[in-house]
């Protein structure tokens, strides 16, 4: 019964929100020659609904109730302002991260982030497939576009809209997240029982539910609180089988660990991005993939499939360097990692990917350094110049004396949820031979815990 009633009132959400879209064939007249032609007629009848989204994170690229406590003050993180070890950061190299700006112009630090005509609503709302904005174009669309059959079909966002922009950061498919990629547009249920036409068939906004455009979620690197997460329990119970014993599991493992055993398991995703290399003529060829092993505008990689996580203790709250941070040349510099510890009983053990990197950081400041990349290094190839403008653009002091330094990101594994039957069973984690989960690292003292007090946790 409970379960027909999930249904029912799952599908009767749905209906509402397609209901909620009206034909805008009668209502949007071309000829347009501009996406923000586009918008200027979206306006005429949704000036409520674009303030409201002049308030999310999709336009403003940060989040002022995400900080991190700095010198005795609050600093406000997000994608705008924060760097991380793929290609580095926005401030300069505007006209490409902003490609996937639910907005348009966004090519400088000038932006006008409080006028309306520039929101590009199309990027989320086309039904037609066909929308795209231009790389470099700092979120300008593509030319050729058939704009009045776009404008006219627009509907509630999709996986293919989510996707066009969270599918392909870090510069390509599957290169950041591991577990984001246009394989899931065509998923089966064996790569994911949401997102597949064979599964449960589900949309993203059906897990990140949206009001006034404020959408939950968010990368590990970018939150900072638990109030940000997606839970799995949203949809499903906290006693969802019908083991006892993988239900007093829950307590202290997460469901993405034991549901999730692989990540890119159809596309590689990128697991080392070595910069110190960049700039060098290198024919390392393709790897096992058919991934190229070294660009000279980007340095070294290695690439991986069918990944097993690294597991962790997560509470659904994370720490995160800032700009300014100081770092160490002697070790791994964490950007992002997430908090939680064997004695913390808000913490679960999560799987993630870990991405490793060599990028540059200031010698005698010693701390990470942002870099123009984008009409920038990637023509010059000249570190120093692009470490000055890089750092004028952040507000950041550059000394002059540069060197690389390690880095490691955590990134949350979410997705790619398989099948019940092809989830880890107890031999996986538990057997004497497994290679899986390092458990001394997690603080246990034997090769895999006891039972205590209801807890999985034996600590040290």
């Amino acid at each position: 019964m409970k379960k027909l009633f999930f249904s029912l009132s799952f599908l009767m959400m749905i209906s509402i929100s397609l209901n909620a879209f009206e034909d805008h064939s009668e209502y949007l007249e071309g000829p347009f020659e501009t996406g923000k032609d586009v918008t200027a007629a979206c306006l005429e009848c949704h000036e409520e609904q674009a303030e409201s989204f002049m308030h999310s994170i999709h336009w403003t690229w940060m989040d002022e109730n995400a900080t991190v406590e700095r010198n005795g003050k609050k600093v406000a993180i997000g994608k705008k302002t924060i760097l991380n070890n793929f290609c580095i950061g926005v401030g300069s190299n505007e006209p490409r991260c902003t490609s996937c700006h639910a907005g348009y112009g966004w090519k400088d630090d000038s932006f006008d982030f409080s006028n309306s005509e520039n929101i590009d609503c199309v990027v989320c709302h086309d039904q037609t497939g066909t929308y795209k904005k231009s790389p470099p174009g700092a979120g300008i669309e593509v030319k050729g576009l058939d704009l009045e059959k776009i404008a006219q079909s627009v509907g509630p966002t999709s996986n293919e809209t989510c996707g066009s922009c969270h599918f392909y950061g870090g510069g390509g498919n599957n290169v950041k997240h591991g577990d984001l990629e246009n394989a899931l547009l065509t998923a089966d249920r064996k790569l994911d029982v949401h997102m597949s036409h064979d599964g449960a068939d589900l949309e993203c906004t059906a897990c990140h539910k949206t009001k006034d455009h404020a959408i939950p979620g968010t990368a590990l690197s970018l939150g900072t609180k638990s109030s940000d997460l997606v839970q799995c329990e949203n949809c499903h119970t906290a006693a969802p089988h019908k083991s006892k014993m993988l239900n007093k599991h829950y307590t202290a493992v997460a469901c993405q660990t034991c549901h999730i055993p692989e990540f890119a398991r159809v596309n590689p995703t990128k697991m080392e991005w070595d910069w110190s290399t960049a700039g060098q003529e290198l024919d390392l060829g393709k790897d096992e993939n058919g991934m190229p092993r070294h660009m000279k505008k980007k340095g070294s990689f290695i690439w991986d499939k069918n990944v097993v996580p690294t597991y962790a203790w997560y509470n659904g709250k994370s720490e995160r360097m800032v700009l300014g941070d100081p770092i160490d040349f002697s070790k791994v510099n964490y950007m992002s990692e997430p908090v939680g510890d064997i004695t913390d009983k808000t913490a679960k053990i999560f799987p993630f990917k870990i991405h490793k990197a060599k990028q540059v950081a200031d010698k005698k400041h010693n701390y990470l350094l942002t870099t123009q990349v984008w009409k920038g290094y990637w023509e010059h190839f000249d570190w120093d110049k692009a470490l000055k403008v890089g750092a004028e653009a952040n507000n950041l002091p550059y000394s002059g004396e540069y060197d690389f330094v390690e880095t490691a990101m955590y990134w949350k594994i979410n997705h790619m949820v398989a099948p019940k039957e092809d989830a880890l069973e107890c031999i996986d984690c538990h057997g004497k031979k497994q290679t899986r989960i390092d458990w001394v690292a997690l603080g246990y003292t034997e090769g895999y815990p006891r039972k205590n007090g209801g807890r999985f946790s034996q600590k040290r």
